[in-house]
């Protein structure tokens, strides 16, 4: 993506208080990787203007990448109301993929309607180490689906990740990335030059600084 897009995607996100910098009580990521920063996508819906420049944004890179697609699916929740704001923009259906299947009644995974042939977009808010979104790629493909293309808000960069996502022959496409909204955090002085540099060292060696702290 443009550097104008990554710093615009950036801002909608600063602008909402979306960033956060915690190195004395890091959170906890699922893959139980511990942060010295988060970021809390989960924000945007109550703030219009900032996520009409996400959904924006997204519209702008499905053109410029040319992807190609069937229909739109979210993963449950975060994705969720990204992938359905930007389908309803697009004109075309979309689904959404739980993170297990229901208990009861048909007990499946996928809702919204059939995605048996088709070729799906995946959209997910944030990335870590990407298997909340490969699972829900699995899924799709389990139920006949292709998939070749994930959009998300932002992504930590993580190695890991990288290499999941190039195993499950899947293209990762991100409107912002952690460098860039650091560089931003910093010029706003939302974050100080100390606490850049930690999220920087956690960055380079997640593990090792989750160990440490």
């Amino acid at each position: 993506m443009t550097a104008n897009t990554k710093r615009s995607s950036a801002k909608a996100l600063l602008d909402i208080g979306a960033i956060g910098f915690s190195p004395d009580a890091p959170i906890t990521f699922k893959s139980g990787i511990q942060s010295p920063v988060y970021v809390d996508n989960r924000q945007l819906i109550y703030h219009p203007a900032a996520w009409r420049s996400i959904i924006a944004g997204f519209r702008s890179l499905v053109d410029v990448r040319r992807l190609e697609y069937d229909l739109i699916a979210g993963v449950a929740v975060g994705g969720v109301p990204h992938s359905s704001a930007l389908a309803f923009t697009l004109e075309r259906p979309s689904v959404f993929i739980r993170k297990e299947s229901k208990g009861h009644g048909r007990s499946q995974r996928i809702e919204g309607g059939d995605v048996a042939g088709r070729r799906v977009m995946l959209v997910e808010d944030l990335v870590t180490t990407g298997g909340s979104s490969l699972s829900a790629v699995d899924a799709l493909r389990d139920a006949g689906a292709q998939v070749t293309d994930a959009l998300a808000i932002v992504s930590y960069g993580f190695a890991e990740a990288a290499s999941a996502f190039a195993d499950a022959d899947v293209a990762l496409h991100t409107l912002t990335d952690i460098e860039t909204l650091l560089e931003l955090a910093h010029e706003r002085g939302t974050l100080n030059h100390d606490q850049v540099a930690v999220v920087e060292r956690w960055l380079a060696d997640p593990y090792t600084w989750s160990a440490a702290n």
